[in-house]
């Protein structure tokens, strides 16, 4: 036993040498490292690196294997910008940004185009870090006085037609319109985010998701002057969780109806999230006209209420400024929504509001451990063509169930 016990180590040593000779573990992939100092670009704030941004990014679709672009300290000038992936030979792009991304001084620079920063059919693109500052107060401004520029303005970052994306610590600051737009993507997640403008701020969302799949956002912190987070038709497998909004206009799903022909949006999550002096929390709106569109799968769960006017509200009359209503009836089919676990404070008497549909009823609403008070005082609710069941203690009683 003890001569034959080494002779079979031995050969069983000798068989795996053999055999990870012939068959090597695979090891990671190199990096192609790009520094955007090398392509000319000037941390001064005063110099345009456009060119040099574009130059960097060229050369990472280029790389044969994943590519890591390096932004250093400093403050950068940059002009509109299209990241364009179809080309690219690699499917794994990491910008690292330690310093800060801004626009002109003059804010008309940027009037002309829709996006500030857009990405479009890429395809594992990572942002980590940085700060984005578009210096939109004084296009603000001009749209406060009544200026010729009501509709203008440019959408700070935008990813279009892309997979597997992933933005890390980024800080969006006074975007001059949206800050982030995800659209018709899928695979995103969205993490520690902050974004920050002025509560009088005019379409600034936050983060804007449309007609994209499986779009993750996470602890994140959004300070603006419309939703912190707006989900348009075609939204499919989104999950929010831990996230501060105010000031803002909450998390809508909406508006919807405004075309005739339209996507729904389906299997939404909104959890662990923080309200603080919204005008809005958790709203559905849209349209009072003919739609194709639904909302249907949603849960909203464990979220807070700080001063909220309208901690929980569903309008199907959504009419901005009450100018250029439609005064039809909404055709969006609305049904299967949870409310649960939700708590706090409004700032108005109507706490919980469902004004829907009358051809069109809501369907399918739960309404579960709610607590919501006004002035410390039992708030009130009010509704119109629903349908739906309470559970547990709810605090205003929905009546109409």
């Amino acid at each position: 036993m003890a001569e034959w016990f080494p002779s079979c180590l031995y050969n069983f040593i000798t068989l795996l040498v053999l055999v990870l000779c012939m068959n090597p573990p695979l090891l990671p992939s190199a990096t192609t490292s790009l520094n955007v100092l090398s392509f000319g670009a000037k941390p001064d704030g005063k110099t345009d690196s456009t060119q040099a941004f574009m130059e960097v990014w060229d050369a990472a679709c280029g790389a044969s294997d994943s590519a890591m672009i390096y932004v250093p300290k400093g403050r950068y000038l940059l002009g509109s910008l299209q990241f364009k992936g179809e080309n690219c030979k690699t499917n794994d792009i990491t910008f690292r940004i330690d310093g800060t991304l801004m626009v002109p001084p003059d804010y008309r620079v940027l009037l002309q185009v829709e996006n500030w920063l857009s990405f479009n059919q890429v395809t594992g693109v990572s942002i980590i870090g940085g700060k984005l500052d578009a210096k939109g107060s004084d296009l603000w401004a001009c749209k406060a006085a009544g200026g010729n520029c009501s509709d203008l303005g440019a959408t700070t970052l935008r990813f279009t037609n892309s997979n597997n994306i992933r933005i890390k610590g980024l800080m969006s600051l006074n975007s001059q319109m949206f800050h982030i737009v995800i659209n018709k993507c899928q695979n995103v997640k969205v993490e520690g985010v902050k974004v920050i403008a002025a509560g009088n701020s005019p379409n600034t969302d936050g983060i804007h998701v449309q007609q994209s799949t499986d779009v993750g956002i996470f602890n994140s912190t959004i300070k603006t002057g419309d939703d912190c987070i707006s989900i348009g038709p075609g939204t499919k497998n989104l999950w929010i969780q831990r996230v501060a909004c105010g000031p803002g206009h909450g998390i809508s799903i909406g508006s919807l109806g405004k075309d005739a022909e339209e996507e729904g949006v389906q299997n939404v999550t909104v959890k662990q999230t923080v309200f603080a002096g919204t005008t809005n929390g958790l709203r559905i709106k849209a349209w009072a006209r003919p739609s194709t569109g639904f909302v249907q799968g949603i849960r909203f769960l464990s979220c807070r209420m700080q001063n909220v006017e309208n901690p929980i509200i569903i309008d199907q009359n959504y009419c901005p400024h009450n100018k250029n209503c439609p005064n039809q009836v909404s055709g969006v089919k609305i049904r299967d929504i949870t409310y649960q676990d939700i708590q706090g404070t409004s700032a108005t008497p109507i706490a919980i509001k469902f004004d829907c549909s009358s051809s069109h009823p809501c369907t399918g609403i739960r309404v579960q451990n709610v607590k919501l008070t006004y002035f410390d005082e039992a708030a009130e609710s009010s509704c119109t063509n629903i349908d739906g069941k309470s559970f547990g203690l709810v605090i205003p009683i929905v009546d109409c169930f």
